[in-house]
């Protein structure tokens, strides 16, 4: 239970722009998107999750939480912000936008995979011998990724939104911030406890239900208007 929130807890941030890549999302509505996110980390998570785990009498030191968060979304967050700044002053917008930022996109897949496999090398034998503990605890984790799509996505359609927004829209509500939960989980609880495992079952399953996701989204791309050229 306590691995569930603290992975449902955390709304994606990263891999939302690999999803809305896939998918030819628009890019400055994804980095909306995400920016908003990383602000509602900072306010909200600590208490939400002091809260939930609260109803089920487990408690959590809130120095940890505030810690992993300033690591795990302040730092990146303001090194971000300092790069692009002083990227595009020395350089100008279209030199950081057209040369700079595509330098990192083999990054990002390089890093996924390098957390991937941290995250297995702790938690790999329990998946093996214990695929039924496996079983129950992704069912629900699954179903919060499809539940919460499935309602955005519908709604987009709804709404009326062009697909470009609509797709990272969608997966920004489905995906969940599984690095964060599994930091959060490591430090409170160690590497090789439940917590930990119930988050790297999250890892499991929402990766390959988000590329299904994506495949469905392109699919699925007559059902919404042209997006407005200006």
């Amino acid at each position: 239970m306590t691995g569930a929130v603290l992975l449902g807890v955390a709304p994606c941030t990263a891999m939302v722009f690999v999803w809305s890549n896939l998918t030819n999302g628009d890019p400055a509505h994804t980095l909306v998107q995400v920016s908003i996110n990383d602000l509602l980390i900072l306010v909200l998570f600590v208490p939400i999750v002091q809260f939930l785990l609260g109803i089920n009498n487990v408690q959590i030191p809130w120095d940890t939480l505030f810690f992993s968060i300033i690591l795990f979304v302040v730092v990146p967050l303001v090194a971000g912000a300092l790069t692009r700044h002083f990227m595009i002053k020395k350089n100008g917008e279209e030199y950081f936008n057209e040369k700079f930022v595509p330098q990192f996109n083999g990054i990002t897949n390089f890093g996924l995979l390098l957390t991937l496999v941290v995250i297995f090398t702790f938690q790999g034998d329990v998946i093996l011998e214990q695929p039924l503990y496996v079983l129950l605890i992704a069912v629900p984790l699954i179903l919060q990724n499809v539940i919460s799509w499935t309602f955005t996505y519908l709604l987009s359609i709804g709404v009326k939104l062009p697909h470009n927004i609509a797709a990272p829209a969608s997966l920004i509500a489905a995906s969940d911030f599984f690095e964060l939960s599994v930091a959060v989980a490591i430090s409170l609880f160690g590497p090789n406890s439940p917590v930990v495992l119930a988050c790297t079952v999250g890892v499991l399953t929402e990766v390959p239900v988000m590329l299904l996701l994506v495949k469905i989204i392109n699919k699925t791309k007559r059902y919404f208007p042209e997006p407005v050229v200006k």
